[in-house]
């Protein structure tokens, strides 16, 4: 694997030829959550069953915690006490009406990252699919809809309905995006019933799920790579009509 710093935040790149990033195969861009380490999602590549030519792209998010441990990072800052008081009270419907302070910036940064990508790896948007896990989820559904870029796919690994108005208002922009979503049935950090709202909202808008629901918590469990990895096949490599 090689690093990179593209529009100010360290980027991981692996997979292709020489696991490098290097040839001509399509790319996997995958957004860690809140609190985990920028590297934290690097280790998937591995167990994802798609041709050796599939080239991955994890950045790290740009914000440092001091969380006691290790290199917590963070897309944008959150409420922790304000989110655990709504998360006991089960008040998921007024969260997720609201837009946090430091998603647009997150978002152009991203875009900015993604630009780069597609120009240094020369694969074009169409054979790009973003994604993330928990708050790399929401900013990987809220940059596809904030743009009209062709990706092959979205990923969307246990995340969550936020923007809300926003995101129904613009989803129907992007009917036919094939999207993959997993949620745990057991997750405590993010409710499973806003999940299946999220999912919902993208299947009225005309945008294809591919669910898989698992007996856990707010993780990647064996099932949900087995599923992503033939997500992955299927769209970035199409069968000819």
């Amino acid at each position: 694997m090689r690093h990179e710093h593209w529009a100010g935040l360290d980027v991981c790149i692996t997979g292709g030829v020489d696991r490098q990033g290097s040839g001509e195969g399509p790319l996997v861009v995958l957004l860690h959550g809140f609190g985990a380490p920028g590297d934290d999602l690097v280790a998937l590549w591995r167990y994802l069953n798609v041709p050796e030519e599939v080239r991955f792209l994890f950045p790290a998010a740009p914000l440092q915690l001091s969380m006691g441990y290790g290199d917590a990072r963070a897309w944008w800052m959150l409420d922790m006490e304000r989110l655990n008081q709504a998360r006991a009270q089960g008040q998921w419907e007024a969260l997720s009406q609201e837009i946090p302070r430091g998603l647009p910036p997150a978002r152009t940064q991203m875009q900015d990252v993604l630009s780069l990508a597609t120009e240094t790896l020369s694969v074009p948007s169409s054979s790009v699919i973003v994604g993330g896990f928990s708050q790399g989820a929401m900013l990987a559904t809220d940059l596809a809809l904030h743009t009209d870029i062709p990706f092959a796919g979205l990923v969307l690994l246990s995340g969550t309905l936020i923007a809300k108005q926003e995101w129904i208002t613009r989803l129907p922009n992007r009917q036919g995006l094939p999207v993959f979503q997993s949620h745990g049935t057991d997750d405590p950090i993010l409710s499973f019933s806003m999940a299946q709202q999220l999912r919902e909202h993208i299947q009225m808008a005309g945008l294809p799920v591919s669910w898989v629901e698992f007996r856990g918590g707010h993780e990647i469990p064996i099932q949900v790579l087995q599923g992503l990895g033939a997500f992955l096949q299927t769209h970035l490599y199409p069968s000819p009509l």
